[in-house]
């Protein structure tokens, strides 16, 4: 598993690296964070993480799952949906938190202003948002989100899973009622603190697909 923290393509959240790298290996899990480039414009962040999916690759490692959460989803997600000809870069499945998903909605406005500028045409806007890039050969999607996420609203998973149903893609979704954005491992959050038991048993359903 590779780890994308958040931190709205400004920063990474420390909570959502290594926290959370802890848990996957505790889970018996090889899982490393990747600190993709900061405050650069697209498609160099998601370039930065094709490179290092190659690299794994290269490694010996055969199956990669991508987590990410918040704009960290937002790159995983790109990553996972805009697999070319190189099998290099195939990535198995994708866990998404609280992710931003859309560049066309106002929202989360900072992290489009980083990656594609105050004057984004609409075909970049839409060329960046995951539900644009769904076909029918994308791979498994986990989502989480809370419903009370004001600075990433659950709006945006809605949008992606409605393009993956369109496309008969396997998908999960749980959107809890209550909790904050940036939750991370979600110890003490209440019922959104069970992102990680559902995670963890569709996780090892994905792994056992991959092994067969």
């Amino acid at each position: 598993m590779i780890v994308l923290p958040g931190g709205g393509y400004a920063a990474h959240t420390p909570s959502e690296a290594e926290p959370i790298v802890e848990w996957l290996v505790g889970l018996g899990i090889s899982a490393s964070v990747f600190r993709y480039p900061l405050n650069v414009r697209h498609p160099l962040p998601l370039e930065a993480l094709q490179a290092e999916i190659r690299r794994q690759r290269e490694q010996g490692v055969g199956r990669i799952g991508l987590m990410g959460f918040s704009a960290g989803g937002h790159l995983a997600g790109m990553a996972a949906l805009t697999q070319g000809t190189d099998p290099r870069d195939a990535v198995h499945f994708a866990v998404l938190g609280y992710s931003i998903t859309s560049m066309e909605t106002e929202t989360y406005r900072p992290s489009r202003l980083i990656l594609l500028g105050e004057n984004a045409s609409p075909a970049q806007r839409r060329a960046t948002s995951l539900d644009a890039l769904v076909s029918a050969s994308a791979p498994p999607f986990f989502i989480w989100h809370t419903a009370e996420d004001i600075y990433v609203p659950p709006e945006h998973t809605y949008r992606l899973a409605s393009a993956l149903a369109a496309h008969e893609v396997p998908h999960t979704v749980h959107v809890f009622p209550h909790g904050p954005h940036g939750l991370g491992l979600a110890v003490g959050a209440g019922d959104a603190a069970s992102w990680r038991e559902h995670a963890v048993r569709w996780m090892t359903e994905q792994l056992k697909a991959h092994a067969g």
